[in-house]
């Protein structure tokens, strides 16, 4: 008899809003725990130095021990995560992550507790920028903005609940402010962005030097020079606030978290903007928007005030990230995790440099280090503004 006719193939479905978005949720649930684990470590610091028996400045090095590997591996790691397989690097990446954090709850003494978080914060250099570049894989280029921009949100949201989230933890029991990023970074393990060996599917390997281009170049000299004047100026927001309006540690606080709080919430709208009117005249608004707030934050007459151009400086700042993370995806489609590490490795720079950068001018007069911090954040629109043509 002969075959019956084959049924033709069901049309696809579109994948629903659902769907997109538990595909998407692990990507953003690994952008929350990099700076949570960056930041749980100030609020335990009381905990840690009695655990320990040590004095404060040794134990608040745990900050920095965590942030400078992370910052320098980023360098390289996102070149190595696209040349070794982005679902291999992630997966190894999250699960060293969770032995470190495992082995700084258990740690014996301060020496040990610095290597462990040391080790916690290399493990993120290849966690963050893959997962950036994965999800940048993910998504159409007509929503990469709306994604980018979510994923900077939850990136805000973390370094804004870290200090509440470490609190209730620490109340508990110190070693929780560990062991539970380590549980939730074992279960992401599980879900890793897909991506294999370059040289598995034919493709050349990916290289350093592919990253070391012009438009490299000045993506990398516009977020360093907005992260130093934008980001990274909190500290000079908490000396006027201390030093000329006599405002204490806990309304001092809530004073700096509104930029994480409008950053947080602004996150996707700021993402949908570079969507509609693309990436550069975002940052561009976003640049000017914040080098004016900036600026007249020297000239606030009271904590109100200055309270409200510090929350509206980070509308500034959402817009600017959005626009410069979406760029960095963009930036070396052949080495799309080299590109995005690289970026951030500067972002992270510039808010490193920022105190060394402005304290002295602000010594001179509190005035002098917003106006200078402000025409950086001016300037920093003038890098992008050859960027309007995308990378090929």
């Amino acid at each position: 008899m002969p075959a019956a006719p084959s049924s033709p193939p069901a049309p696809e479905t579109p994948a629903s809003p659902v769907a997109d978005a538990r595909v998407r949720l692990p990507f953003y649930v690994g952008a929350f725990l990099g700076p949570f684990g960056g930041g749980v470590v100030a609020v335990v610091i009381p905990q840690l130095r009695d655990a320990f028996d040590s004095s404060t400045g040794v134990v608040a090095a745990a900050i920095p021990v965590y942030l400078v590997p992370f910052a320098a591996l980023q360098l390289v790691s996102g070149t190595l995560g696209e040349r070794w397989g982005r679902r291999r690097v992630v997966s190894a990446g999250y699960a060293a992550y969770a032995i470190a954090s495992v082995a700084s709850a258990l740690a014996p003494g301060i020496g040990a507790f610095l290597v462990a978080r040391a080790v916690a914060g290399a493990a993120n250099a290849f966690l963050t920028p893959l997962l950036l570049a994965g999800l940048a894989d993910l998504v159409p280029r007509r929503e990469l903005g709306r994604s980018v921009g979510i994923f900077a949100s939850v990136q805000t949201a973390a370094v804004a609940m870290a200090p509440l989230c470490g609190g209730l933890l620490g109340a508990l029991d110190w070693r929780l402010a560990f062991l539970v990023p380590a549980v939730i970074a074992l279960g992401l393990g599980r879900v890793p962005p897909s991506g294999e060996p370059r040289a598995a599917s034919g493709l050349e390997p990916a290289r350093l030097r592919s990253v070391l281009t012009a438009r490299m170049a000045l993506l990398c000299a516009s977020i360093f020079s907005a992260s130093a004047s934008v980001i990274g100026l909190s500290f000079l927001v908490a000396l006027v606030a201390a030093d000329h309006f006599g405002v204490g540690s806990v309304s001092r606080g809530l004073l700096l978290a509104g930029f994480g709080v409008s950053g947080m919430l602004l996150g996707r709208a700021a993402g949908h903007l570079v969507d509609r009117f693309d990436r550069v005249p975002v940052m561009v608004a976003g640049a000017l928007i914040s080098a004016v707030l900036v600026a007249a934050l020297g000239a606030a007459g009271d904590p109100v005030v200055l309270a409200a151009l510090w929350f509206a400086a980070g509308i500034g700042m959402a817009l600017m990230l959005a626009a410069v993370n979406t760029l960095s995806v963009e930036a070396v489609p052949e080495n799309r995790g080299g590109g995005v590490s690289v970026v951030s490795a500067f972002r992270i720079g510039g808010t490193a440099a920022a105190p060394l950068m402005w304290l002295p001018l602000y010594h001179v007069h509190p005035w002098l280090g917003f106006a200078a911090a402000g025409l950086l954040a001016a300037i920093s629109a003038a890098f992008v503004l050859p960027l309007r043509r995308p990378a090929t």
